[in-house]
């Protein structure tokens, strides 16, 4: 692996300690939390500059998003949200989501069709990217990069235990850890409770609460009141992480179930979020101001110890890739027991 680059990703890793909540920043810290859940055996050997690596990999979805390609943004846009209130309009309930994404997707164009009343009509001038009649794909970004995290650690372990070159097993890891830092980033945005809500960007529809309707409310949310008040250290959060645990994965080792119980219980604080900031805890001005501070830092944790887990998991339950193991053992009598670079 290439140490120069390594260095670079190291060093940006420094100079983002001091963190926002979900912008770069905040992602960054989410993955560098989930880091330090770790144990030193993982499997991979986190270096300081992998770990950098992994951290800067954070951001990486929402570069994406930074380039005019519709096709890009119809694929990955929804991938950041699911908006749980709207699953009503096609019959389903958190409970009754399919584990399957294009199952989904099949569910909401089949309702749509036997009921077009129920729908709020969809600007076509607002909907280049064909994504407004989608309510999200947050809990199968989570639950699929999962998965190819899991291959990831397969494909090693079959190498390391059966006659892969330094190249293949530096290859492999390589890809880990940019499995790694990407699933981190919907991991993050989870934890981030307006992400998974059609009350992403201020309340709307029937608001007797009064709650913000301001559309920048998410952004603020996101980096803007962290940066008010001078934001929050790796160091002062660091030690509120406990070890990673072993998740328990549903039929063919899925953590669909998981993924969207994460969603759900991160959801229930959709409206305590509206409530300190009608309260002016998340105004940043003042003690009373300063308050939302905590409520913030604790959905920084939640993403870190379920990103953790998440991978801690992956790397446990990942077994030896069988049929690669074939291939190198074919390879091994091929070539008299030493595998060629």
């Amino acid at each position: 692996m290439n140490k120069q680059w390594f260095t670079i990703a190291a060093a940006l890793g420094a100079f983002t300690l001091n963190v926002g909540a979900w912008d770069y920043e905040g992602h960054h810290m989410v993955n560098e939390l989930a880091l330090a859940s770790l144990p030193k055996d993982f499997g991979i050997d986190l270096t300081p500059a992998i770990k950098g690596r992994i951290a800067f990999l954070a951001g990486e979805p929402d570069r994406w998003r930074n380039v005019p390609d519709l096709t890009l943004k119809h694929y990955n846009g929804p991938d950041h949200y699911l908006d749980l209130e709207d699953l009503t309009l096609c019959g389903l309930t958190p409970e009754t989501l399919p584990v399957m994404r294009y199952d989904f997707v099949a569910v909401i164009a089949n309702a749509r069709t036997a009921h077009p009343d129920k729908f709020p009509a969809i600007d076509p001038a607002k909907d280049a990217d064909h994504t407004r009649a989608l309510y999200g794909f947050l809990p199968w970004a989570i639950t699929e990069n999962y998965g190819k995290l899991k291959s990831g650690f397969s494909y090693l372990k079959a190498f390391e235990l059966d006659g892969g070159t330094p190249e293949e097993i530096a290859n492999a890891q390589a890809n880990i850890l940019y499995l790694m830092g990407v699933m981190g980033h919907y991991v993050g945005d989870a934890a981030q409770p307006l992400h998974t809500t059609k009350y992403h960007h201020g309340w709307v529809g029937e608001n007797p609460n009064q709650y913000k309707t301001d559309k920048g409310f998410h952004s603020w949310i996101d980096g803007g009141y962290f940066h008010k008040i001078g934001g929050v250290t790796l160091e002062e959060l660091r030690p509120r992480i406990q070890s990673a645990q072993t998740i328990k994965t549903g039929k063919g080792g899925t953590v669909f179930p998981q993924a969207l119980a994460y969603i759900i219980d991160q959801h229930k604080l959709v409206e305590p979020l509206y409530k300190l900031d009608k309260d002016g805890k998340l105004s940043g001005e003042g003690e009373v101001g300063r308050e939302g501070k905590a409520f913030l830092t604790a959905q920084l944790i939640v993403g870190g110890q379920e990103l953790g887990n998440l991978w801690f998991t992956a790397w446990q339950q990942a077994a030896p890739d069988t049929f690669l193991k074939s291939s190198l053992a074919k390879r091994k009598l091929a070539n008299g027991s030493n595998p060629k670079p």
